[in-house]
């Protein structure tokens, strides 16, 4: 299943919980006792019918929701971003002025939570539709948008062409205040789901989602009992402190700062920036010497070993002489089955089952009773993933036991006395930088307190004046007082 058909149908569903806050208020807002007093205005020389002005908006949140005036103005600005009002003499400004400013409120046809998606299809029908009434002028983004969704939905762009056509000529035979209002509408609706580049999106969803955060769902018996479930896991969970968890993220970065190619260089060349490959040579999946940095790699973890395809081999060659071998084929049967063909996946775990884990099997592998028990269970109804009890017990028996003894073992020392240590190459770059030795920034507690102390030096300084040499006062001093003794030129004439 890929994201793409997993996430179909969750693209244009509302996941803001505030909006079903704010959509009771918009009705309150139009209630005619209680809410916003509308009358007709005149726009230009076009009669508007239930129009507001954007102080009696400010003054009626405020009252009604007792709340400052700012806190007023960012629900009104909120309002008016999302949609539910939209101004009538600057359409692009979607923002709640406190003045005589004309708005009206959006039709609930057109409001976010309908889940109308906002498809290329009925957005190239608008352009469509203001291209032939307004006869090509339009807005320079809006002009980009009919070009792409013309190169876009071009298999279909006589339909939409069909579609505009005929909504004009239907919004012709409409009386001039309504269709001026409907224009509004649809323009507003447009300005908010396909903003001009630039402006905020305001129903900027982020990323799909599977499920819908705003359904309710009726809870079951079954449904407390795994929420039961969770926090029992929860409880018993270990916590690690971030003190703990920064110290071990510091050790991995000192661990694996001489295996980066990037803070530490790589040799006998770098091939990003220069012609070189022979690195990707002497770390190809299997060679026939492995490097010294490859072998010392192992030593870091038993995930490495085996993530490593030589260090696998190398592994299974130790196994062998330990008479142990079957482990570590069994683990690799689990992987093949974890990851192979689906179709192939009952015949492959039956398969596996009797080689490894039945009576009298041809390579009988040793696991606890329970581990057998839950294994055999859930053979009954096989999938991928059937196995992963004797395959984790397998891991961390060979991760505890054999791979100890692998590092100690004649092997692994004989393949550190070969592992080659390739010298670095000379070779000109055709690329504008090099290689550069890379330097850690200094800590920022070390820089704060340097800070501090030139900041406490800066205020003594500040406090006490200009520092004075006392030698150099001394010496002007002396100065004066011998051209005092010295007589004067014309008088010793």
């Amino acid at each position: 299943m890929t994201v793409k058909s997993f996430t179909q149908g969750q693209q244009f569903r509302p996941r803001m919980a505030f909006l079903r806050k704010i959509e009771p208020l918009i009705i309150e807002m139009q209630d005619p006792g209680n809410g916003i007093k509308t009358q007709t205005q005149r726009l230009m020389i076009t009669t508007i019918p239930h129009a507001i002005t954007g102080s009696d908006v400010f003054e009626w949140l405020i009252q009604r929701l007792q709340v400052t005036e700012e806190e007023g103005t960012l629900l009104g600005n909120l309002l008016v971003k999302l949609g539910y009002i939209y101004p009538l003499q600057e359409p692009k400004n979607l923002s709640l002025k406190p003045d005589s400013s004309l708005y009206r409120f959006q039709t609930p046809y057109f409001w976010p939570s309908q889940e109308w998606p906002a498809e290329d299809t009925d957005y190239a029908i608008y352009l469509a539709k203001k291209n032939i009434r307004k006869k090509g002028v339009m807005e320079e983004y809006e002009k980009e948008n009919y070009n792409l969704l013309n190169k876009k939905v071009n298999h279909k762009w006589d339909f939409i062409i069909m579609q505009a056509k005929e909504q004009y000529r239907a919004g012709k035979e409409r009386k001039k205040a309504d269709r001026f209002v409907l224009d509004c509408q649809e323009r507003a609706y447009w300005l908010v789901h396909r903003p001009e580049p630039g402006c905020l999106d305001a129903m900027d969803y982020g990323i799909n989602r599977a499920t819908d955060p705003n359904t309710n769902k009726r809870k079951t018996h079954d449904f407390h009992r795994r929420e039961i479930l969770y926090y029992q896991q929860a409880l018993v969970r270990s916590r690690v402190k971030s003190s703990v968890s920064l110290g071990g993220v510091l050790k991995y970065c000192e661990q694996y700062f001489t295996h980066d190619p990037i803070m530490s260089g790589c040799l006998p060349n770098n091939p990003w920036i220069t012609d070189d490959t022979t690195l990707w040579e002497l770390n190809a999946p299997m060679v026939d010497s492995p490097t010294k940095l490859r072998v010392e790699r192992w030593t870091f973890g038993f995930a490495e070993l085996m993530r490593d395809p030589m260090g696998r081999l190398n592994f299974e060659l130790f196994l062998k002489k330990e008479f142990s071998v079957e482990n570590l084929a069994f683990w690799e049967a689990c992987e093949e089955l974890k990851y192979g063909d689906q179709s192939k996946v009952k015949e492959r775990a039956e398969e596996v089952y009797k080689t490894f884990l039945a009576q009298g099997a041809r390579r009988w592998i040793n696991i606890d009773g329970q581990t057998m028990e839950i294994t055999v269970k859930g053979l009954q109804y096989p999938h991928r993933y059937v196995l992963d009890a004797a395959q984790t017990h397998i891991y961390m028996l060979m991760k505890k036991d054999s791979y100890p003894r692998f590092l100690r073992s004649p092997i692994y020392k004989d393949l550190q006395n070969v592992a080659l240590v390739p010298e670095e190459t000379k070779q000109k770059s055709n690329f504008p930088f090099m290689r550069r030795q890379r330097r850690s920034s200094p800590s920022p507690v070390i820089l704060r307190q340097l800070e501090e102390e030139a900041r406490a030096a800066r205020a003594a300084g500040a406090g006490a004046g200009k520092a004075v040499d006392i030698t150099q006062v001394m010496n002007r001093l002396e100065r004066k007082h011998q051209l005092k003794q010295e007589p004067p030129k014309a008088e010793a004439q």
